[in-house]
């Protein structure tokens, strides 16, 4: 039975990816929604992945926390108006999604199946010149899961549904509410701003630019690749500590030093980890003639002081077991984003994203890096207002378990989504050829397909999922065996964002995966796999 009412839902998303196409709004909302999306340059609108295309360097007020849905490859719209009652400001955001999972075929268990969840959070916050404050409530709930969804041995969780299902102790259906944010936001002398307490934080959103094409490819292809809310999860993010911003004309310094908080798959977002983290970074916009740009220089220091677990990494079970250290992991790069704008051939960009490690991986030695490379073109061709892209991603692997060095890529805690749609791989181990194309259509209808080639960087290292640290007692990483082998997949998706208005949304996505060398190792019975999901989003 669940495995064709995952079916019907797999379906019911081509569907709705589809119709929209043909769909027609009332004249007044597509009025409003024209003049939210004019970019910059008053020619194209601009588009956001994640739903961040909001970058700033001090905290959201209570209405701009009502933004687009976590998953959206849509426009960012303009914040919506403030509701006040009284010298306070009010929000209210819902979100609710049906999942369907149709995983790589085991020999048992059960890889086909649907399930549901929904995120309301309320805030409420008052600001002035110099001070402001946030106090967000949110309220989870993720209901019927599959019981069957959990493989022993290197199968493993068949899905997120498995994940959920583990993370919540083994719960059909789960609910629970926690304080999301609730911080002070203080203005400090020479332009600096500083806020303490509990807070969403991106890394790579430091500054708030005016270029939206800009602002759009680096919402979208360079933050949270090390630190993110995890918003696409039925939970989230959050982080307790203190951020400081200082500006010096156009440029940034941003400082943070916090713990992440519990969730992502556990509906228990309320406690912290024994995780310390340190970032900080140094932005420079770079504008000549018709081009714009962005430099960031950071650096990341990780410390997971729960030595007790176990480390997920490719050497054998009983070294794993001995090792009781800590992990202490330094991060180091930069990354640089141009755009270009031609008087007859539209626009062209580039980007360029690294970073190398070093630090103990427990016993061993950490020594890894990671490389991204992204060109992008967007023709003057009107009503599809077309951005294509092509890219390479590297995300180094290691080659040998046995030498006391450890050389996989560690992403720290950041939200994969973004960057891995088909949410069954990240960067760790990784070798991403990927194509993207991005269809801004008339009624504010926005289309986003992608291609990726997947293998792994290093045969004699693990296949690895995840996106860090969510539980006590959990890694917050998986990794399966490659056999020996390196092709992961290929993956084709398609999604589809609508604004309904009056405060609602509708997304839509789907995407299939066509398992090569690694998947057919370990997954016999069938190496494909398929994804998809409807989510409803509420603003207020």
């Amino acid at each position: 039975m669940k495995y064709r009412s995952s079916k019907r839902i797999l379906g019911t998303v081509i569907f709705l990816t589809a119709w929209p196409a043909f769909a027609r709004q009332p004249q007044a909302v597509r009025n409003e929604l024209s003049a939210q999306l004019e970019s910059a340059d008053g020619a194209q609108p601009a588009f956001s992945s994640e739903g961040r295309e909001r970058r700033r360097t001090t905290p959201p007020d209570a209405a701009k926390e009502a933004t687009l849905p976590e998953s959206s490859a849509k426009p960012a719209p303009a914040p919506p108006p403030s509701h006040q009652l009284g010298p306070l400001t009010v929000s209210v955001n819902w979100r609710f999604r049906t999942e369907a999972w149709d995983w790589f075929q085991p020999t048992t268990g059960q890889n086909a199946y649907s399930f549901d969840h929904s995120l309301l959070r309320i805030g409420l916050g008052q600001k002035s010149e110099n001070l402001e404050w946030f106090l967000e409530g949110a309220q989870d709930a993720v209901v019927d899961l599959p019981t069957g969804a959990i493989v022993s041995g290197t199968p493993g969780q068949l899905g997120l549904g498995g994940t959920y299902f583990a993370a919540n102790g083994k719960g059909l259906n789960n609910a629970n509410g926690f304080v999301r944010q609730a911080y002070f936001g203080f203005k400090l002398p020479a332009n600096g701003k500083l806020r303490l307490g509990r807070f969403t934080f991106l890394d790579g959103a430091e500054l708030t630019l005016p270029d939206k094409s800009l602002a759009t490819l680096i919402n979208t292809r360079i933050t949270q690749r090390l630190i993110g809310d995890f918003g696409f999860s039925a939970v989230g993010r959050s982080f307790d500590g203190a951020q400081l911003s200082l500006n010096a004309g156009n440029n940034n310094f941003t400082l943070l030093g916090a713990r992440p908080t519990r969730g992502v798959y556990q509906i228990d977002g309320m406690g912290e980890l024994d995780i310390d983290l340190f970032y900080g970074a140094f932005t420079v916009p770079v504008a000549t003639g018709n081009s714009t740009g962005e430099l960031r220089i950071f650096s990341l220091g990780y410390i997971d002081e729960r030595g007790a677990l176990l480390k997920t990494d490719n050497r054998p079970a009983t070294a794993r077991s001995a090792d009781r250290y800590h992990i202490r992991i330094g991060t180091y790069g930069a990354d640089y984003v141009h755009v270009f704008r031609t008087q007859n051939n539209g626009q062209f960009d580039f980007l360029l994203w690294g970073t190398l490690q070093s630090g103990s991986w427990g016993s061993e030695t950490q020594r890894a890096g990671a490389f991204v490379a992204e060109v992008g073109w967007q023709p003057v061709i009107h009503i599809l207002h077309p951005w294509f892209a092509a890219g390479y991603s590297f995300g180094s692997g290691d080659s040998n378990p046995t030498d006391g060095r450890h050389r996989t890529f560690f992403q720290v805690l950041p939200t994969p989504r973004p960057y891995a749609r088909f949410p069954f791989y990240n960067m760790m181990n990784n070798e991403d050829f990927y194509g993207t194309s991005v269809f801004r259509l008339p009624h504010s209808l926005v289309v986003r397909s992608e291609l990726h080639a997947l293998r792994l960087a290093s045969a004699q290292d693990l296949w690895y999922g995840g996106g860090g640290a969510f539980q006590p007692k959990t890694f917050g990483y998986t990794g399966r065996s490659s056999g020996g082998n390196r092709s992961l997949a290929n993956v084709w998706d398609v999604s589809l964002d609508l604004p309904l208005g009056y405060g609602f949304s509708l997304t839509t996505y789907y995407a299939h995966a066509w398992g090569k060398s690694v998947v057919s190792s370990i997954y016999p019975a069938g190496a494909n796999a398929q994804f998809g999901y409807v989510e409803t989003n509420f603003h207020f």
